[in-house]
């Protein structure tokens, strides 16, 4: 029988910020990925995300020392209100044509990006026991992504009879309420002090931070062997997304398949990150083992998928331009009742959710397995956002300035390449146990007495 998780256990506590995920950023993810916003032009859309990686670099490496210094709950509630920003932002877009305010919200929606990622990585891999951590990033995905179904059923239903290509403001306006919703939820966290497991420990103990530990403790993230072999995969991580939203989506399907393309897309996310949960918490194999397997299945996948691309991208080189002109691909934009047509381009499309899943839960599960310090994985996974990010304002520049479609899928499937070798490293030298927690507890317990060891 299903039995509802204590409100201070890890688990509630990660279905929790996987609700808050729902509601903000897979709201964004959904509009996003109907390309350019769900406009017909492109680049203020693509503008706007530059400007949004930008400051989520900054913001993602400072996230962790943000939300260590400051304390999840409103860390999340202010970063929440800022994807309500950028998702209204698009209403005055529609009326004015202007894009600077978009783009503004864009850098804005990035700082706040960067804090809340930072605190939900660290919620989601510190509070769960080792043996446990792939099954919560799954509960996690799980529920994150069925926001982005909920997203794209949204413009699907509510363009359903359109004939424009952009959206319409009824459907800006609903996601910047179930942005500002999953803001206010943010409030609803409990402090991390009073989480406890089941077997009454709590999640971590560690020593009271300051600002000053914390930009030390940034720089070492730069330092840090880990970390940087984890760079090419943490850069390539989001760089697939603009050319899957833009060039594939937005260049060949019409504005209400898109939204059905995202329902499969994000509803994929979720089975496969719960596929991939048995494989990575299976305690018949060591860690490595399990490290091992995943990195060879990420890496077959994502061949395949690219592979197939490169026979959907022969066949056009652009997608609706302004002034009328409509795509090169042959027959024109597909639409989801043509079934002869859009079988093959919607179930590629539907693929490129798995692969995304797969990817990054793995990414996660890896930064995951480093430590089980919950200062140290706020850092870490902000240093993964972060660096995500840059990635991301590449390839979102790439498509702001026209680069080919061809050459865009080129960038991204040797970038895959070069992510795997160090993926297949850190996965061979994973240990079994993290074993700096006790360690770490007790040099806490003696450099201070117990009213400096504080759980954060």
């Amino acid at each position: 029988m299903f039995k509802l998780p204590r409100y201070y256990s890890p688990m509630a506590q990660v279905v929790l910020v996987g609700f808050v995920c729902f509601l903000c950023p897979a709201m964004f993810n959904a509009l996003n990925g109907m390309g350019g916003g769900g406009q017909v032009d492109r680049t203020t859309g693509n503008n706007a995300n530059t400007a949004l990686y930008c400051t989520f670099v900054i913001f993602g490496i400072l996230g962790g020392a943000i939300v260590n210094l400051c304390g999840v709950r409103w860390t999340i509630f202010g970063s929440g209100l800022t994807y309500a920003l950028y998702s209204g932002s698009y209403i005055y877009l529609n009326h004015t044509g202007n894009g600077a305010f978009t783009i503004a919200a864009g850098g804005v929606l990035g700082v706040g990006a960067g804090i809340l990622w930072a605190a939900q990585g660290m919620i989601m891999v510190s509070y769960p026991r080792e043996e446990e951590k792939a099954h919560y990033i799954a509960v996690f995905w799980i529920v994150f992504n069925l926001g982005g179904v909920v997203g794209g059923i949204l413009p699907f239903a509510i363009n359903y009879h359109s004939d424009t290509d952009s959206l319409s403001d009824g459907v800006y306006i609903a996601f910047v309420i179930l942005e500002c919703l999953g803001a206010a939820l943010g409030l609803a966290l409990a402090p991390p002090a009073k989480v406890t497991r089941d077997d009454g420990s709590s999640v971590v103990l560690v020593k009271y931070t300051n600002a000053g530990k914390e930009a030390v403790e940034i720089l070492k993230l730069f330092m840090n062997p880990m970390m940087l072999a984890l760079l090419p995969m943490c850069f390539a991580s989001n760089f697939f997304y603009s050319y899957q939203y833009g060039p594939v989506n937005a260049s060949i399907f019409n504005i209400r398949t898109r939204g059905f393309n995202n329902i499969f897309y994000w509803g994929a996310q979720m089975a496969s990150a719960y596929a991939l949960s048995f494989l990575l918490d299976n305690s018949h194999m060591t860690r490595r083992t399990r490290g091992l397997i995943a990195v060879a299945i990420v890496a077959v996948f994502f061949n395949a998928i690219w592979g197939g691309t490169l026979k959907l991208q022969l066949k056009y080189t652009h997608g609706p331009l302004p002034g009328g002109v409509p795509t090169d691909y042959p027959g024109g934009l597909i639409d989801f009742l043509d079934s002869k047509r859009a079988a093959g381009p919607i179930i590629l499309y539907t693929l490129y959710g798995v692969g995304d899943a797969l990817y990054q839960n793995l990414a996660y599960w890896i930064i995951g397995s480093l430590t089980n310090d919950n200062q140290k994985l706020s850092r870490y996974a902000g240093f993964y956002k972060g660096i995500q990010s840059l990635g991301a304002t590449v390839a979102w520049q790439l498509d702001a300035k026209n680069v080919s479609y061809m050459n865009q899928l080129i960038g991204n499937w040797v970038l895959l390449g070069i992510s795997l070798f160090p993926m297949f490293y850190m996965a061979a030298t994973l240990k079994d146990h993290s074993d700096d927690t006790e360690e770490t507890k007790s040099q806490y317990m003696a450099e201070g007495d117990d009213d400096t060891v504080k759980q954060v």
